[in-house]
């Protein structure tokens, strides 16, 4: 052989028997069966990364309820499209939510959902003739709630709701908007002109909707100013606006002088994303507190977790 190999029988080694490991059996999964609890699937799976830091957000929220500390859940579209809206509503009704706070295009979606029993477009055909986002009656309601919050004092998500329920809307005992004014719980809505397909139409007020979202972040922030030692915060497949919003909203709250550390704040997406990353589970938590980031699908992750707060609500656990 005309190259040189390394000479290995001066190498140092040691016993694995006898080193410092990461992974024990005691962390592995058990087997499933047929028919087993839920306590029983929770105390089955590795008590490792993931699985561990989903049980870390449940107990955080049972926790929260118990010392009766807020629970904010931030969400996009994509929650109200992938059916999780009744999952949430029904943790928001048994106390375990109590602040919702949505972009526009979750608040679209849920108010279709409850007048119509559908949504969410065909983009690519519509958008080829200019039909896209289009809808007089839904851009009615919406922008007809800007004009009433921003006339009185409600809340723009308070209005959304309240018209919803006002009109009795077919389908709205499942509307996460409505369920949010029955309950008497903050539904904020934080809006960005021009995102929503609302604000294509004639009756878009931008006075109106700027004064109404502009509301809801200064009630939304009322709610941040409360998480010090034992509140959550849920990020829900909102890539920007709701982490943007909620780090100005901490930093207003702290900038008053309100001690919103030694909190729980947590991402749900099928991705993680720069601005979820620093602004919801890094940057909110460096003066104390946990963040946790989880990947998985919103159809799945949502009702999993919802599944682990009830379970550990009911056991103590």
């Amino acid at each position: 052989m005309p190259y040189k190999e390394i000479d290995l029988s001066s190498l140092r080694t040691y016993q694995a028997a006898e080193r410092a490991s990461k992974v024990t059996t005691d962390l592995e999964g058990h087997p499933l069966r047929q028919g087993m609890r839920l306590s029983a699937f929770l105390e089955g799976l590795p008590a490792v990364l993931k699985a561990e830091e989903l049980k870390a957000v449940a107990r955080a929220i049972v926790a929260a309820r118990q010392l009766k500390k807020p629970v904010l859940v931030m969400f996009g579209g994509h929650i109200i499209k992938t059916g999780c809206a009744p999952v949430l509503a029904g943790l928001a009704a048994d106390g375990f939510i109590t602040h919702l706070a949505s972009n526009g295009a979750a608040a679209i979606h849920d108010t279709e959902l409850a007048r119509f029993g559908h949504t969410s477009e065909d983009v690519a055909s519509q958008l080829e003739d200019g039909s896209f986002g289009m809808a007089a009656d839904t851009a009615l309601l919406v922008n007809n709630a800007a004009r009433r919050a921003a006339a009185g004092n409600e809340g723009f998500g308070e209005a959304v709701g309240a018209l919803l329920r006002e009109e009795n809307a077919p389908h709205v005992q499942r509307a996460l908007i409505a369920c949010a004014y029955r309950l008497k719980i903050p539904y904020t809505l934080h809006v960005a002109i021009g995102t929503d397909i609302v604000h294509q139409h004639p009756t878009a007020s931008g006075a109106a909707i700027g004064e109404a979202s502009l509301r809801d972040f200064r009630i939304f922030a009322a709610g941040v100013s409360k998480l010090g030692r034992g509140g959550v915060v849920l990020n829900l497949g909102s890539a920007v606006i709701m982490p943007e919003v909620f780090l100005k909203a901490l930093a207003v709250a702290r900038n008053l002088g309100f001690p919103v550390k030694d909190f729980t704040t947590a991402n749900f997406d099928m991705i993680q994303l720069y601005r979820p990353g620093v602004n919801v589970v890094r940057r909110p938590v460096l003066a104390g507190g946990r963040g946790y980031a989880i990947t998985g699908h919103h159809e799945i992750m949502i009702p999993l977790l919802a599944a682990v707060i009830y379970e550990y609500a009911e056991t103590g656990t």
